[in-house]
């Protein structure tokens, strides 16, 4: 995979110089995270410190927190004495993923049925059903997929554990990258906005069981996209010719 690595693949990444009044680390993290997942910086792109600090105008040790984030986000990887690079999606860290987010999942939509949503987390979860509805008629599917994170991290945050939302994000990175090449199918937006008001009524409702069959058959759908996303974006994936 490194040799076939661009010279200066931050050359199509467009950044802002830091705030120096919020965390550096966060907020290269989040910017080079958001280029991966976006395809700018594809499979095999060098990263290195220097020139990521000299992008945003930030310092190497802030740059190093954003690498080592980045790789326990298992969108970066470190080869020793040849540099860092974007990684390609794997399938395997995709179905583990997939294992580990299902049953962090399951187990808050059980919580909420058990202990019900406060009126203060309805109302933010339907403004976001709301929102998810307007994105998909739009087309806008960066819109739509902020709100799909939006959605699944308020419910982490309802059941009223602090460590909840924390996992399940960590969990999902592995994920999101896939869930985004799916997103250019309009048909696919409209199934998944369809299954997340199901989840959304059945917990209303206190209906466990039909919350956990929701939920778990929306997880479900990045499997069976797996096959036809691999196929159609063969180079994102850790067995593609020269990914090794």
């Amino acid at each position: 995979m490194p040799d076939t690595a661009p010279p200066d693949p931050l050359a199509r990444l467009s950044v802002q110089p830091v705030d120096p009044a919020r965390p550096v680390a966060d907020q290269i993290h989040g910017g080079l995270k958001t280029a991966i997942l976006q395809g700018i910086l594809p499979p095999g792109c060098l990263l290195s410190e220097t020139e990521v600090g000299q992008r945003f105008g930030a310092s190497r040790t802030p740059v190093r927190d954003a690498f080592t984030r980045l790789r326990e986000d298992g969108l970066i990887v470190t080869w020793p004495s040849r540099g860092s690079y974007v990684a390609a999606i794997s399938e395997g860290a995709v179905r583990q993923a997939q294992f580990l987010r299902e049953a962090l999942e399951l187990a808050h939509v059980a919580r909420l049925c058990e202990i019900g949503l406060s009126p203060r987390m309805q109302a933010m979860l339907t403004e976001n059903i709301d929102a998810q509805a307007r994105a998909a008629a739009a087309r806008d599917t960066d819109r739509f997929q902020s709100l799909d994170d939006g959605f699944h991290v308020a419910l982490a945050q309802a059941t009223g554990y602090e460590r909840a939302e924390t996992l399940l994000v960590r969990e999902k990175s592995a994920l999101d990258r896939l869930r985004i090449l799916s997103l250019s199918d309009g048909d696919h937006i409209a199934r998944l906005l369809d299954q997340h008001q199901d989840i959304l009524s059945s917990i209303l409702a206190r209906d466990t069981q039909a919350a956990l069959a929701a939920m778990r058959a929306h997880l479900r759908v990045v499997l069976t996209t797996l096959a036809d996303l691999k196929s159609r974006h063969a180079a994102l994936f850790d067995d593609a010719p020269g990914s090794n």
